[in-house]
C-alpha cells in the first residue's frame, strides 16, 4: 500500500496537509495555506516533485576515524559518508529542483 496524503484545518484554522506512510508514520507536514485550492495544488506540486528533490546536507562533518590521514579542506557532499550513501547522494545531485508556487 502507498503513502497517503491527509487534507487538514489546523488550529489556526488555515489548511494544511500531511504525508503518511503506508504504516500510519507521518513522514512530513505542510507550511500553512490560505485556502483549500492552494493546499491541494501544493499537494500535486509533492506529487510532481517526488523523488527529485535535490539533497542539502546540513549536518556537521564527522571527526576522522582514529588513524586515518585528516583533510584540511571539507569534501563535498557526495563525498562523505559511508560508500551506500555517497552513491545515493551522487545520483540524487543529478536531479532537477523545481520551485514551489500554490498561490
Amino acid at each position: 500500500m502507498a503513502g497517503k496524503f491527509e487534507l487538514f484545518v489546523d488550529a489556526h484554522e488555515l489548511y494544511r496537509f500531511r504525508l503518511k506512510a503506508a504504516d500510519g508514520t507521518v513522514m512530513a507536514v505542510s507550511r500553512e495555506f490560505e485556502t483549500k485550492p492552494a493546499a491541494v495544488a501544493g499537494i500535486r506540486e509533492v506529487r510532481a516533485c517526488a523523488g527529485m528533490g535535490l539533497i542539502t546536507d546540513l549536518c556537521p562533518r564527522q571527526p576522522d576515524a582514529p588513524g586515518s590521514a585528516g583533510e584540511s579542506s571539507s569534501p563535498s557532499t557526495a563525498d562523505t559518508g559511508p560508500p551506500s550513501v555517497r552513491k545515493s547522494l551522487r545520483r540524487t545531485l543529478l536531479t532537477r529542483n523545481r520551485s514551489f508556487k500554490a498561490d
